[in-house]
């Protein structure tokens, strides 16, 4: 699968702003435009385009929590027209390694809404596991790297 992660800037934010999950998912994950904004004024987050080739496909940010002062996977969204390929588990495991290559081995924090059994089993099956504590009304997930 050829897929790659590519940083926000002045040449793709428009068309990052553009993509959106389903109906149902809405509830789910925040509106790329206000993650965008969060990176812009919050300090220590990290937005990437993911890209299948020269096709923006999906969204994933990274970044420090300011209260917690935990690394966070903080967001991850696939565009509706290309969910179910596999985009969202490439693109967390290449998040992965950089996280891995830049840091080192760190804990690397995520959390989902309990009722986005989707991406709780997602980030499961890529070795993170709860850690029993409810944040801002999702479940917490934790993996070493």
């Amino acid at each position: 699968m050829n897929l790659a992660l590519q940083e926000i800037n002045g040449d793709n934010w428009e068309e990052c702003v553009t993509l959106s999950v389903s109906e149902h998912q809405k509830e789910f994950v925040a509106d790329n435009a206000y993650s965008l904004l969060q990176s812009k004024f919050a300090e220590d987050q990290y937005p990437f385009a993911i890209y299948h080739r020269e096709v923006m496909v999906g969204f994933i940010m990274y970044g420090k929590d300011r209260d917690t002062k935990r690394m966070e996977m903080s967001r991850l969204m696939i565009d509706r027209k290309y969910q179910g390929r596999g985009y969202g588990r490439k693109a967390s495991q290449l998040l992965l390694e950089k996280l891995l290559d830049t840091y080192g081995n760190i804990d690397l924090y995520t959390s989902a809404e309990p009722e986005n059994v989707n991406a709780i089993t997602l980030y499961e099956s890529l070795g993170f596991e709860k850690t029993g504590e409810i944040m801002w009304g999702e479940i917490v997930l934790k993996k070493q790297l």
